[in-house]
């Protein structure tokens, strides 16, 4: 059948199985827009204030539920303002596509109205893009995004569309959606050699991130750790990937992370990396990063193989087929002594102290916790919020915690929020963590969460200062607070209350208790103002190059 480039759009959207984007319109895409409109019973388009909330709320679909993202945006501006979402993907290895629209081809390259060569400004930000320059490549341009974004360590892609390409006509044939075929092959040789490392140590540690998260499964690390009674530690990224409170989980690993955990892999004979790419804020010194072990490293990509760390032996492939290939493999041992030692450093782990008349932000999130329940997800900006998130919640479900771990983007959080509680349904509980820095940033996107009647919960740590900043200027720079209290006088709740939302302020556990008791009685957002003191830590810290013996504890 013939159809025009906007036609075609719509159709392999439905063809690929996209129920939702996100976006906001312009002159470039409205070829788009009026065909999107004709189908608004086929996929439903949520309308944000910013083209950068559309990127991170395509972000936050694909991260709560493991389908690819998408988002839509006009030329120029429209296109450079998803740059920091797309960069956000890109780091965090989401799968995401985003359209822009863009003039028509016999304009490109003479400096039209709202044109930005957005396929070169994005080219180290995604794994792949094009620019659609015949309208008989839509289809197939469109179908590969897709593939991409999901195939192997997965990421954003975007498609450039010019105008006239949306105006245009062709044949158009439709196809059935491409099975994603992930990376089941592996070497036998090397499986037999990990187990073999394995079984040999005395001390070992399984030490896992992101990727766990994104391979084809996480019940294979799960088993791994019940055969071996190894102890695993994770990164950010993989908060959530196993329960809190399990026997194996030490915990958070790093900068913030638990004192044991940091201990375990500073005194392991062995390191079995899966899913990770030992970035700065975990592998601070890499020299001395698990100096007493040989390391095993598990990565889908293999460019991430002895990246940043030396390892003894690397294996590439999905991380779930790996684990699954060694378990036969391992022999069935508990490594009591291992786990007492480790026992006994939990014990000097650090513990925050309660307050019965001001507000600390582990008894804020013990609260949200008792409250929110278990099958919550939690949404997080960046900053000490972010890192008191992810020390603190009670993290049950391996899509439950989003954030933006590697470009650590400060105002992902609603964006996010409103993606994930479009993608879960109006019923699933969305709790959004911020602090007052982060939110100042992206607030606007609550008027999205309005229009659409999203319950989302949004708690503020307000310290009235940028906390993380202030916490380094603090301890490394003499107390010189250089541009770190903004004196703003923003009032939260009538803030909200001007959006439409529901607006609460508490300063006391007690007043915490009811305004977030209140809040998960509605029917629309919700902020509470939660006023903290200025001088709050995120404890416990590992500066920068140090390692284990260097950690800061008050």
């Amino acid at each position: 059948m013939k159809l025009t480039g906007s036609q075609i759009f719509v159709e392999v959207l439905v063809e690929q199985g996209v129920d939702t984007l996100f976006g906001y319109p312009g002159g470039a895409v409205l070829n788009l827009y009026d065909e999107l409109y004709k189908n608004s019973d086929r996929i439903r388009h949520v309308l944000t204030a910013h083209e950068q909330g559309a990127s991170h709320a395509a972000d936050g679909y694909a991260r709560a539920t493991g389908r690819t993202g998408v988002v839509l945006a006009t030329s120029g501006p429209g296109a450079t303002n998803l740059v920091t979402g797309i960069a956000t993907a890109y780091m965090d290895s989401v799968p995401m596509v985003a359209f822009t629209g863009n003039v028509a081809t016999t304009l490109l390259g003479k400096d039209s109205f709202q044109e930005a060569y957005i396929e070169g400004i994005t080219m180290p930000i995604t794994k792949h893009n094009y620019t659609v320059r015949r309208v008989e490549d839509l289809a197939d341009t469109m179908r590969a995004a897709f593939r991409i974004a999901q195939s192997g360590r997965k990421g954003p892609v975007l498609v450039d569309i010019p105008k006239d390409i949306t105006a245009a006509s062709c044949e158009f044939t439709p196809k059935a959606p491409e099975l994603i075929r992930t990376v089941t092959r592996y070497n036998e040789e090397d499986v037999k050699k990990a187990a073999q490392m394995i079984n040999e140590s005395e001390r070992p540690i399984v030490y896992f991130g992101g990727g766990v998260r994104s391979a084809a499964g996480c019940q294979p690390l799960r088993d791994l750790l019940e055969k071996t009674g190894m102890p695993a530690t994770y990164t950010l990224m993989a908060a959530g990937v196993l329960s809190y409170g399990e026997p194996h989980n030490l915990g958070l690993l790093g900068m913030h992370g638990c004192y044991a955990a940091n201990k375990a892999i500073d005194e392991a004979d062995l390191v079995i990396a899966v899913g990770t790419r030992f970035s700065d804020r975990v592998a601070l010194n890499p020299d001395s990063f698990a100096k007493r072990a040989k390391i095993i490293q598990i990565d889908i990509d293999p460019s991430e193989l002895g990246k940043n760390v030396d390892v003894d032996l690397s294996l590439t492939g999905d991380a779930s087929y790996i684990l699954q290939a060694i378990l036969p493999y391992v022999e069935k041992t508990e490594h009591k002594l291992w786990m007492e030692q480790i026992r006994g450093w939990q014990k000097d782990d650090y513990k925050p102290v309660d307050s019965d008349t001001e507000l600390k932000p582990h008894q804020i999130i013990d609260e949200i916790c008792n409250q929110a329940g278990p099958e919550a997800v939690y949404v997080t900006d960046v900053g000490q919020h972010q890192m008191w998130a992810a020390q603190y919640l009670h993290h049950t479900k391996s899509r439950g915690f989003l954030t933006s771990g590697g470009l650590g983007t400060m105002g992902f959080g609603y964006g996010a929020a409103i993606g994930a509680q479009m993608a879960l349904g109006r019923d699933a509980r969305v709790i959004m963590l911020t602090g007052d820095g982060s939110f100042h940033m992206n607030l606007n996107e609550v008027c999205t969460a309005v229009s659409y009647d999203l319950p989302i919960i949004t708690v503020i740590f307000n310290n009235q200062v940028l906390g993380m900043v202030r916490q380094w200027q603090t301890t490394f720079y003499e107390k010189r607070y250089s541009d770190t209290d903004p004196h703003r006088k923003t009032d939260f709740v009538k803030l909200a209350e001007g959006f439409g939302a529901k607006g609460y302020r508490a300063a006391t556990p007690a007043e915490f208790k009811a305004a977030f008791a209140d809040a998960m009685k509605q029917k629309g957002p919700s902020w509470i103002d939660c006023r903290i003191g200025k001088d709050e830590k995120v404890l416990p810290m590992i500066p920068g190059g140090g390692t284990v013996n260097d950690i800061i504890m008050e």
